[in-house]
């Protein structure tokens, strides 16, 4: 008799994500898959929560410090079978700890993929209104930088330092020979809410850097000329502004969406939880009302109320065509929408103001012989 062998777990994998600069919206389509797909989320804690937004519900996200090295906690998640994304900001690759993840991951065995983010010098002066158009130099400051080389090149210089080296480094460009009067910009927090550029000349710009701090991207050539009048990203509606988001927590990111497009940073405080009633006989009596003929009318005042209706109904094992002999009403777009993904075109939505009045604006009177059944279910909320 041959011994029973154990069942080999599912294998695992791990990928490394980089986040880019820090807007949600210029992470590469792939990571997002991987997000939407993760067993676990191990996030640097510099990234920003709105990558998390596509987190399942089910999986488990935990933040880690900036250079600490998860070698081991990715490398065991993945050979228990689970899926894991290590997030790091800009490049992960690129960075001393992702590098040593990369290599514990291969040298354990385990699949490995790597999705790249994007780097401050591809993305913050196309968001600053800067053109940095070719020839063009990239380098980061630090104690060997070659001020005469860089000096000398021809074409746009992009330069990753410190708001506070900003003067210093405009004064290492001009005693190589760079001229004093070239256009200059710097952008601190660069694709963030919090981003900020300064324009100047080499001379100058000692005089609008002083209330700058953090990391920076300063950036000499002609493309900076124009950056004021093309400072898109700057120079939205609400850039800036931040916005308290009252609503239930899943619904707050479509207002919140919009709100990020105008350029504010929505704050979502949920003032209020959508559950089931706590006596449910009542709201069982009245949906079963809805397919046994009791109801000429159903009206639906919020999304709210359509997904209360809906999942009873899917509870009983019904669809759509429970309604199908009830006529149906509904107060807003995003209501009749709401009925239509569910597969019901509403027979009446109001034609002027959309709220409780404006439906019965627009309600027809009763006629006794058109319409024998004279009851209409109105399933709300205990507080609307």
């Amino acid at each position: 008799m041959s011994p029973t062998k154990k069942p080999s777990r599912p294998a695992g994998q791990v990928a490394l994500v980089g986040t880019g600069t820090g807007d949600p919206g210029l992470l590469a389509a792939r990571a997002v898959q991987l997000i939407a797909a993760a067993d676990l989320v191990l996030a640097d804690a510099r990234v920003d929560e709105a990558v998390l937004a596509g987190v399942r519900e089910d999986a488990e996200v935990v933040r880690t410090e900036p250079g600490e090295a998860q070698g081991s906690a990715l490398t065991a998640a993945s050979k228990d079978g689970r899926t894991v994304v290590r997030l790091l900001p800009g490049d992960a690759y690129a960075t001393p700890e992702g590098l040593k993840e990369a290599e514990a991951v291969l040298k354990a065995r385990q699949r490995l993929e790597v999705v790249p983010g994007l780097a401050a010098e591809q993305v913050v002066p196309g968001y600053a209104g800067v053109s940095a158009t070719l020839p063009r130099t990239v380098a980061r400051v630090d104690d060997s930088t070659p001020w005469r080389q860089l000096a000398g090149v021809p074409g746009t210089l992009v330069l990753l330092t410190t708001a506070g080296a900003v003067a210093k480094n405009a004064a290492a460009l001009v005693e190589h020979g760079r001229k004093a009067s070239d256009p200059v910009s710097v952008t601190v927090n660069g694709t963030t809410a919090e981003q900020r550029t300064v324009t100047a000349t080499l001379d100058t710009v000692e005089s609008v850097v002083g209330d700058l701090t953090g990391d920076a991207v300063l950036v000499v050539g002609e493309g900076v000329k124009k950056a004021e009048k093309h400072a898109w990203f700057e120079s939205r509606a609400l850039y800036g502004w931040r916005v308290l988001v009252p609503r239930t927590r899943d619904q707050a990111g479509a207002l919140s969406a919009v709100l990020r497009s105008y350029g504010a940073v929505p704050v979502e405080v949920p003032t209020i939880a959508v559950e089931p009633p706590r006596t449910p006989a009542p709201m069982e009596r009245a949906v079963k009302g809805l397919y046994e003929g009791k109801y000429s009318w159903v009206a639906f005042t919020s999304v709210n109320a359509v997904k209360a209706v809906r999942e009873k109904l899917e509870e009983y094992g019904l669809d759509a065509r429970a309604l199908s002999g009830v006529k149906v009403a509904a107060v807003g777009d995003t209501t009749a929408q709401a009925l239509i993904d569910f597969g019901v075109r509403p027979d009446l939505v109001p034609s002027g103001q959309q709220s409780s009045e404006g439906l019965l604006a627009d309600w027809a009177p009763y006629d006794d012989v058109f319409d024998p059944i004279d009851r209409v279910f109105l399933p709300r909320a205990d507080i609307a």
